[in-house]
């Protein structure tokens, strides 16, 4: 795939990330559905099973939506499948990992609070961006 391709596609996935939290997705929900034709996952079942990722998993305190929401997109496409043999598990690991490090590298932080600035006072990355970080780091993944 060329990269002028490759650019225009993340570009959509990122605006339809973006357009669901403006109709009031968490940003778990946000990303994970902007994938929900890639996972094969009806919408609505995504939509559903991000909800308590929203807010950073406990009120603020855990990892920011957006990055849960772009490790689950990782886990339904990579996954085996498989419940028999479940071999897949290491590449997912290796591919949840690096969308973590990447995210960490252009952000500072990865838990919701610290990009937030609830405790510091300085925000490192709004909610909009945060989303548009992890939905554009993802698509960068599922292409290479």
């Amino acid at each position: 795939m060329n990269k002028n391709r490759r650019t225009l596609q993340m570009s959509i996935k990122t605006d339809k990330a973006a357009q669901n939290h403006q109709k009031g997705y968490n940003c778990a929900q946000a990303v994970a559905c902007a994938f929900a034709e890639e996972m094969e996952i009806d919408e609505s079942i995504i939509f559903k099973m991000m909800e308590g990722h929203g807010l950073g998993m406990g009120c603020m305190e855990g990892t920011c939506g957006a990055i849960t929401g772009a490790v689950a997109v990782i886990g339904a496409i990579k996954s085996c499948g498989d419940i028999e043999k479940p071999v897949s598990k290491a590449a997912t690991y290796k591919l949840t990992g690096e969308l973590v490090k990447r995210f960490q590298e252009k952000n500072q932080a990865t838990k919701c609070k610290d990009l937030k600035g609830i405790e510091t006072g300085k925000v490192l990355r709004s909610c909009p961006g945060c989303i548009e970080d992890a939905t554009a780091i993802l698509e960068e993944i599922l292409a290479e």
